[in-house]
């Protein structure tokens, strides 16, 4: 199988070890391909949130400063000396106008605070809303181009889970970026008041947060570390979550009382998890206290200076609580500021799983210039010494494989399980590419044709089909996804497989809904379920037909009658069955003895029997079950 691009390989695992400070920084680019999908997202949300919290960032300092002078003007008015006898006399005297339109100033601007806060929420959770949807959209569309490869692969699925996870969990980080920003524009207000006072304060005040800033970021890269080491155990405990409190298990959990080994398997790696992340929790506690505390000493190291300068008589009171104020709220946004772009920092790690599944590239894809897929197909495929095994795996599933599949020629495969069945039906539809050899199709390598337009002609239905919840016409309908709404055509690929009479048996026919998950959906048996899976394969014009033991379900009459209605259906179509039912794949033009990956023999029942190979004894050997 063809390598990965090496931009697009997995990056190495850091489960022994918590990112380098290198790897921290690294993370940031995956900012400003975040901000521009939010951007995206919607321009009108991202502006109104950002032109906003602009507005609002120099709130803070306008307040504190519209208080200083109410202190300073209610400190005028006491050292006149007024004698008032009531508060009408005082509005009277015109003496408190100046104080009163202060205090309205500082009552609008407390009430536009909150105005244009509300508004940001509001604005931030549409648009957290909108992104969290796009991305999600995004992650289904990437994700349905990938090989059947990155699925199996316990790797790449963490990787998917984790990326998963990072389209709801991200959102807070657009607020903090914001935020940030707002904070900013607000630390420089109260910077230039500073300033203007004491400039050594603020260089006293970044020196004390920097223990703080370092320790933040210390956990935060041992947080990522410890949520990128369990992602295989978060997968577990979701698989056992979902395993004991399903439909699809519910029958063996009780017959078997497997809800105490489910449970205790849950609470075992429940438990370990908890204790490791209570143990970072607590470090982080004890640590952060520590450091902070060295910031609190900064703080009431100036407030102490502050408070001498005033009674030297060089600040008024106002200028105490302003500078007090300004003070101690420039620490909380420095300390803040610092601490969030620890965050940031952390959280871009976690954006790292994201955009890293974005660049996982398909293999298995369309050439550049693809030749016409042939309607109709003319001579049909070739297997030519086609050699192939799973990622991971040192056994061939196939190997050394040549046989032909002449067009409007219905094929079997019979063999054990493990044979290479199946794993034939995979590349015949390029879910996989051979490792060795080629597949022709009249001539020409599968490669060399479209990807989408060889799987649009070809209607496979595995033994392991898709039970979806959907309603019954639905079930049918996604085998040719266009025509799902196409009523008559559903209507024609039932009555091919035999599935009407499931469906007029549903209380509400064709607009049924199906399975047990939701609460009006009729559940069916295993058998009825084949059956509306086969409608599947009617719905597609294909030319090729594979039904992949479909019919495991099926007593030994049904199956028959399911493929000799195949048969009769197959004119003029290549189709190829397979079974495990020998009586049943004798009605096939040709039938392929598959044993260890290789064809050991080919040939019609009748001549294979008398052939008295393996396939005649397996045959014996099923028969004498009937008799």
């Amino acid at each position: 199988m063809n390598a990965r691009p090496s931009d697009a390989a997995p990056k190495p695992s850091r489960a022994d070890s918590r990112p380098s400070l290198r790897e921290r920084f690294d993370a940031m680019r995956n900012l400003p391909p975040f901000l521009k999908q939010i951007w995206a997202t919607s321009p009108a949300l991202s502006i109104t949130s950002i032109g906003l919290r602009l507005v609002r960032a120099f709130l803070p300092i306008l307040t504190l400063y519209v208080g200083k002078l109410i202190i300073d003007e209610a400190i005028r008015l006491v050292g006149l000396g007024l004698d008032f006898d009531s508060l009408g006399e005082a509005w009277r005297s015109g003496l408190l106008n100046h104080l009163l339109w202060l205090l309205a100033l500082e009552f609008g601007l407390a009430i536009l605070s909150d105005l244009l806060g509300r508004i940001v929420s509001y604005a931030d959770g549409l648009l957290s809303e909108l992104f969290t949807n796009a991305t999600s959209v995004r992650l289904m569309e990437h994700a349905a181009t990938l090989d059947l490869e990155d699925f199996e692969d316990p790797d790449l699925q963490d990787k998917l889970d984790r990326a998963r996870r990072q389209t709801m969990g991200r959102m807070n980080l657009m607020g903090q970026l914001f935020g940030q920003a707002q904070d900013m524009i607000t630390v420089v207000s109260f910077a230039i008041g500073l300033l203007v006072y004491a400039p050594w304060l603020i260089l006293l005040l970044a020196i004390a947060l920097i223990p703080a800033f370092v320790g933040e970021s210390h956990f935060n890269a041992l947080g990522y570390s410890l949520n990128f080491q369990w992602t295989p155990e978060r997968r577990q405990l979701e698989y056992v979550r979902q395993t004991g409190a399903s439909v699809e298990t519910a029958k063996e959990v009780k017959i078997f009382n497997l809800h105490r080994f489910l449970i205790e398997r849950y609470r075992t790696l429940a438990q370990k998890f908890f204790v490791a992340n209570r143990a970072l929790a607590r470090k982080r506690a004890i640590w952060g206290t520590l450091l902070a505390a060295l910031g609190t000493l900064g703080y009431y190291v100036a407030y102490g200076y502050i408070a001498w300068r005033t009674v030297k008589g060089d600040f008024t009171i106002g200028d105490l609580t302003f500078l007090a104020g300004s003070f101690r709220r420039l620490r909380q946004l420095l300390e803040s500021l610092l601490i969030g772009f620890s965050q940031v920092a952390g959280q871009a790690l976690y954006l790292d799983d994201l955009f890293s599944f974005f660049e996982i590239e398909p293999e298995i894809k369309s050439p550049e210039n693809p030749v016409p897929f042939p309607k109709p197909i003319a001579r049909g495929f070739v297997f030519e010494d086609v050699g192939f095994r799973y990622p991971g795996a040192e056994r061939w599933a196939v190997r050394h494989m040549d046989f032909e599949l002449r067009a409007g020629e219905v094929l079997a495969l019979v063999g054990e399980n493990g044979a290479g069945k199946t794993t034939l039906v995979k590349l015949l539809a390029r879910l996989y590419d051979p490792d060795e050899g080629r597949i022709l199709l009249d001539g020409r390598d599968l490669r060399d044709y479209d990807i989408d337009a060889l799987r649009a002609n070809i209607g496979v239905i595995f033994q392991d089909f898709v039970r979806y919840h959907l309603t019954a016409g639905e079930n049918i309908g996604v085998g040719q996804i266009d025509r799902m709404d196409d009523r008559a055509r559903i209507e024609d690929a039932a009555r091919r497989a035999m599935a009407d009479e499931v469906v007029d048996s549903l209380p509400n026919g064709y607009d049924q809904l199906i399975g047990r998950r939701f609460k009006t959906g009729v559940d069916l048996s295993g058998g009825q379920w084949q059956k509306i899976a086969i409608a599947r394969a009617y719905m597609r014009d294909a030319q090729v037909m594979i039904l992949d033991e479909p019919t495991a379900a099926l007593d030994a009459r049904s199956e028959f009658e399911v493929f000799q209605r195949f048969k009769e259906l197959s004119d003029d179509r290549t189709a190829v069955l397979i079974s495990h039912r020998f009586s049943s794949v004798r009605m096939a033009d040709r039938i392929l003895v598959l044993a260890e990956g290789k064809v050991e023999a080919s040939g019609t029942h009748e001549q294979l029997m008398a052939q008295g190979g393996r396939y005649a004894e397996l045959f014996e050997l099923q028969a004498a079950g009937y008799r």
